[in-house]
């Protein structure tokens, strides 16, 4: 999608600044740590939103944001028909090793009239396939312009189809507050856009941007999902991964960054070493009502 609403969180400073071989290593090192430690921690979310919308054989299923893709394997699993968008290429490559159809733009790389990837000869103003389940489980709350990708996500869904939307829950009912926070107060305090997890998480937040979408709303609820590492090392490497610390290892530096995430984590060190946080996952359901055509993002 051309909206900067759904561009990684994680793209710039994986690269590394430098942008060589260096950079590219850990681009790759990062995403095999989401894919191999963090991205299993939100499976009961993806699984209570299937659940509760009956994915099967007769559900599409477009992932923005889909990452290594473990979401859409699920959802395939259950017969849908799925494709995802995921802006890093080596998040994307993750997932197209999956024998997932993951794009990088969806708007460039799918054709309206049957699907089928066109590349960059796609004209700009070419309208996707819509599809009758839109999910965006991860980038919703450490977007730049969360409106934005709700209103992605409404254009790319099928009249009548559905739009699942995750956030993190209350932050009293989030043990991982506090490490989360490390990304916050570690980062340039002049930042436009400071990482802000819970900032969608209080009531009516969500409700009232799938209002302004265009949509309306049909459900959600809540789900526990617990992180769990096999030791502190393994937990430091997966909440990297997930790119919400990259602007205050920009600031500060990836050493003192590890080193705060480390001192953060300590109280949910286990005896056998292993360290656990519960969590608690809300999920919004809307339906795109079919008179109603949200503008696209730019």
């Amino acid at each position: 999608m051309a909206s900067a609403s759904v561009a990684s969180t994680t793209v710039g400073a994986a690269m590394g600044t430098d942008g060589g071989t260096a950079g590219r290593t850990r681009a790759w090192q990062r995403a095999r740590d989401w894919a191999e430690i963090q991205e299993r921690m939100l499976v009961p979310l993806y699984e209570a939103v299937y659940d509760r919308l009956e994915v099967g054989p007769a559900t599409s299923v477009l992932g923005l944001g889909c990452r290594s893709g473990l979401a859409l394997l699920l959802a395939a699993g259950r017969g849908a028909e799925v494709v995802g968008l995921e802006p890093e290429a080596e998040l994307r490559s993750l997932a197209q090793d999956r024998s997932l159809r993951v794009l990088s733009d969806v708007y460039r790389d799918l054709s309206p009239e049957t699907g089928a990837g066109t590349g960059a000869g796609a004209g700009a103003g070419a309208r996707p396939a819509a599809h009758s389940l839109v999910t965006a489980f991860e980038h919703l709350s450490c977007t730049a312009d969360p409106l934005a990708l709700v209103r992605d996500a409404a254009r790319l869904t099928a009249p009548g189809g559905c739009v699942a939307l995750a956030t993190w829950g209350p932050p009293e009912r989030c043990e991982s507050a506090a490490v989360l926070g490390v990304a916050r107060r570690l980062a340039d305090p002049l930042r436009r856009d400071p990482y802000a997890p819970f900032a969608l998480s209080g009531p009516g937040a969500v409700e009232q941007m799938v209002a302004r979408a265009g949509m309306r709303l049909v459900g959600g609820g809540r789900v526990l999902c617990p992180f769990a590492y096999s030791d502190l090392e393994s937990a430091v490497r997966g909440l990297l991964s997930t790119g919400v610390f990259d602007a205050a290892a920009d600031y500060s530096g990836p050493r003192q960054v590890e080193k705060e995430i480390t001192e953060a984590l300590h109280p949910y060190r286990r005896e056998d070493g292993s360290v656990r946080m519960l969590n608690v996952f809300r999920y919004t359901l809307a339906e795109r009502i079919p008179e109603r055509i949200p503008e696209r993002s730019r």
